[in-house]
């Protein structure tokens, strides 16, 4: 059974960083395998963040290209995402995912079998 567990969360200043973390249980780390963090607003929809695969390939939508950046630690079984000049409009629920896939294509919540339950993240202007 997949298990996934974020923590990390908190409030920050604009400008400010966080490094959110995801242990994951259960999951095929040592093998192929694709994992993204998404994250969703309150009143609006679930939103993709990045994603990363067994290479270390990553993507990411393009509100956070050059201030977030996902990393792997394969040895911890724990995927984070360092989150630098936060801006007020990256405050949400940040929820990590993972594909029951060997590969990555779409940054689509559809697309990812497995979720943890978030962490927050407040940034005030």
């Amino acid at each position: 059974q997949v298990q996934l567990v974020e923590s990390g969360g908190g409030s920050v200043q604009a400008g400010g960083s966080l490094r959110l973390s995801c242990a994951a249980s259960g999951y095929r780390y040592n093998k192929r395998y694709c994992m993204g963090w998404f994250r969703q607003a309150p009143g609006k929809e679930r939103e993709g963040v990045g994603l990363i695969d067994s290479t270390g390939w990553t993507a990411y939508t393009d509100s956070v290209k050059g201030r977030f950046t996902i990393s792997k630690d394969n040895a911890m079984n724990i995927l984070y995402l360092q989150m630098n000049s936060l801006e007020p409009e990256d405050t949400a629920m940040y929820l990590c995912a993972a594909r029951d896939r060997t590969y990555c294509d779409r940054l689509l919540p559809t697309d990812f079998a497995y979720w943890g339950q978030g962490t927050q993240v407040n940034v005030s202007p």
